[in-house]
């Protein structure tokens, strides 16, 4: 969804061209995101005193790419790109529709008034702006975008009109708008009343800090700071004050850099220093000096917020020699999976070992149901693996979307274990289940590939799926990751029951040769690319399977939506006779998925089907099958793996299908239209 970016630096002199430059490559990281406008604000005098400089704010905005807001700052005639700031506060933002067209005016950031006496920028939705902006506008306040986020600018300008005296301090300013807002949202405010001061807050919306200092700073973890329960002589609840114990700020020298992100693909560039914030935290900094505030102490609240060392390099989010990212991270499957199982799997005596389970894994074997939650992709993976999953655990297993889980409020016991699949760890339906299976008792795992993820912090337990940083929209390594994760944990689920050793030691031994078998199907590249020029003037496409490949048809469907914006549907092929069969012609592009597993002979009949009713399928098998090659026009041969992890085979083929697809009809892979990587908001 939405990505934010801010950048202050503190007596660490840089020209306004510099400062834009690292706020635009900012949001350019943030792209992959999904976003249709975009804007930055800065400071707006062209004096040598920044401070003067601070008394205006300027803002930027324009709808469309990041190219294009660069292209509309060069065309400002009244800001000196040359002037240096010893101190200066810039916030940029990518939006994300959902609240008024893409404009200029919609944009963010959104200002308080006309003079830009506060700015903010938002990524989440405010569910009662509609009750805020009927008071503010009762009190005068004039509203000229029609998005939720403006409410909140103004909003702070109230609090600021309203004041009890002069001393109240940004962070508290802060504090009191947030406590009147409903809904998800992470923001970072800048003001002129408040020069060379940033305050973020975040609220079922990813927000991290980056910092970087080249001396040492005071702590390796910041103290969080309550609200006193004192009284000042006005009657209000008085901040605690801040000092050297309860801050971050570099030991002898004042020079330190702090960055606001939405995640940590902005700023690994800049620094792996990062602090990752909690909900309801507000972090700010003043004097270059950071702090983090909350308003209510809560059981089970960590006292402080550590600086975390983040594990990513830049050339991860780098598109390398190839076209999109989509294409690199499809090519990268042989080493994402190997990177998933690294240091997991023995293979030598086939032991099993998930360390982030191992408190947990003795109530995980005693419980009673597992339900796997998820969203897209991510919920693909679990009806990919569901199968094995009850083989191997003999528990029965729920696959559910997040979304109708919810909808259904779906009674969850204290006997049950719940499962949190999301690429992001921030998906928004998913972070909703999570709370209500809390609310309820049921242990909670995350299966995620973000390590201090909101998914991976409030979970009971997790597996991090390691397949690394997934920047194209439509995911791809991120599955096959997750489909290894799930058959991990399956496996360790059942390493003491004898009478699974033969099909575990199986398993295992698949596991050891799927990433070389993955690059056996990656060389099938060209010949996927020529069929990809048979099929891309079509406007529709049906995938059908069963058994283990049901999964593969749903995530392939999905891909070719997603990506090349035709209609296409996964097809349960034992579902063929109950309607699907009378879109069957010569006409309809069908692909079929064939493998030689217990459905085998059905997959036959029902490619026999759709051959008699003039179908000339494309079909998906092993490269050792005859029987289908010689029934079949035309047929993709993958190598044989064990059953359960054929899944990881078929489905690579419709990756490269759709990507090929989409460069042929000359789309947009990484970015497709209407879609965010990461869906913060239902």
């Amino acid at each position: 969804m939405c990505g934010i970016f801010a950048y202050l630096n503190y007596h660490v002199p840089r020209t306004r061209r510099e400062i834009l430059e690292i706020l635009l490559k900012g949001l350019k990281r943030l792209e992959y995101r999904g976003y249709d406008s975009a804007g930055v604000g800065i400071d707006g005098g062209n004096g040598k005193d920044w401070e003067s400089n601070a008394k205006s704010i300027q803002l930027i905005k324009q709808s469309g790419k990041v190219k294009a807001l660069d292209e509309e700052i060069h065309k400002q005639q009244d800001i000196d790109l040359d002037v240096e700031f010893d101190v200066h506060v810039g916030i940029a933002h990518t939006r994300w529709a959902t609240h008024g067209a893409p404009s200029p005016v919609n944009s963010h950031p959104h200002r308080s008034d006309k003079t830009n006496e506060f700015i903010v920028i938002h990524n989440g939705i405010i569910t009662n702006y509609k009750d805020l902006r009927k008071f503010l506008e009762s009190k005068g306040y004039e509203f000229e975008s029609e998005t939720d986020t403006e409410t909140i600018a103004k909003l702070v300008k109230y609090m600021y009109d309203n004041r009890e005296n002069d001393d109240i301090n940004f962070a508290t300013l802060v504090e009191r708008v947030t406590q009147q807002l409903e809904g998800a949202f992470a923001l970072v405010f800048k003001s002129v009343h408040y020069p060379g001061e940033a305050v973020g807050t975040r609220r079922g919306s990813p927000l991290l800090m980056g910092v970087r200092c080249d001396h040492k700073l005071s702590a390796d973890h910041i103290p969080v700071l309550y609200r006193s329960s004192g009284k000042d002589k006005k009657g209000c609840a008085t901040l605690p004050r801040t000092d050297q114990d309860t801050c971050l700020f570099p030991v002898d020298e004042k020079a330190v850099e702090y960055y606001f992100a939405s995640d940590a693909s902005a700023v690994i560039e800049h620094t792996n220093r990062v602090i990752f914030l909690e909900d309801d935290d507000v972090a700010a900094v003043k004097e270059g000096r950071l702090s983090i505030h909350r308003i209510k102490r809560r059981a089970g609240d960590y006292p402080a917020r550590a600086i975390q060392t983040l594990q990513m390099e830049l050339q991860q989010i780098m598109k390398g020699n190839y076209s999109s990212f989509m294409q690199k991270e499809i090519f990268e499957q042989p080493e994402s999976v190997v990177n998933t199982m690294r240091g997991r799997i023995n293979f030598d005596d086939n032991t099993v070992i998930l360390g982030g389970l191992k408190d947990h894994i003795k109530e995980i074997q005693r419980c009673r149901r597992l339900i796997l939650i998820a969203c897209g992709t991510s919920y693909h993976a679990g009806v990919a693996t569901r199968q094995v999953l009850e083989e191997l655990t003999e528990l029965p297993v729920m696959v559910e979307l997040a979304s109708d889980f919810l909808d259904r409020n779906t009674p969850v016991f204290r006997d049950d274990v719940c499962f949190f699949i999301s690429q992001s760890g921030e998906t928004a339906d998913s972070l909703m289940a999570l709370h209500y299976c809390k609310e309820r008792g049921a242990l909670t795992v995350g299966i995620t590939n973000t390590v201090g993820s909101s998914i991976s912090r409030e979970t009971d337990c997790g597996v991090h799926i390691n397949a690394g940083p997934e920047i194209g929209v439509a995911s791809t390594k991120a599955y096959t990751s997750q489909f290894v994760a799930l058959i991990m944990f399956a496996l360790l689920m059942c390493d003491d029951r004898i009478s699974m050793q033969p099909r575990r030691r199986e398993i295992i031994q698949g596991l050891r040769v799927l990433p070389d078998l993955i690059k056996e199907v990656l060389s099938l590249d060209d010949e996927i690319q020529k069929l990809a020029t048979e099929l891309y003037q079509q406007k529709s496409v049906l995938i059908m399977g069963r058994g283990y490949h049901y999964a593969t048809c749903l995530e392939g469907a999905l891909k070719i939506k997603e990506i090349t914006y035709m209609h296409s549907e996964g097809i349960l092929a034992g579902e063929l006779k109950h309607g699907p069969l009378a879109l069957i012609d010569k006409l309809m592009p069908v692909i079929m998925i064939i493998m030689r597993d217990h459905t085998y002979t059905k997959c036959q009949n029902a490619l026999q089907q759709v051959v008699a009713r003039q179908g000339r399928p494309i079909v998906i098998c092993d490269k050792d099958d005859y029987e289908t090659v010689k029934s079949s026009c035309r047929t993709i041969r993958v190598p044989h793996c064990v059953d359960c992890l054929q899944g990881v085979l078929s489905v690579i083929p419709l990756q490269l299908l759709s990507f090929h697809l989409a460069v042929l009809r000359g789309y947009d892979v990484d970015c497709p239209r209407n879609l965010a990587k990461s869906v913060t908001v239902e």
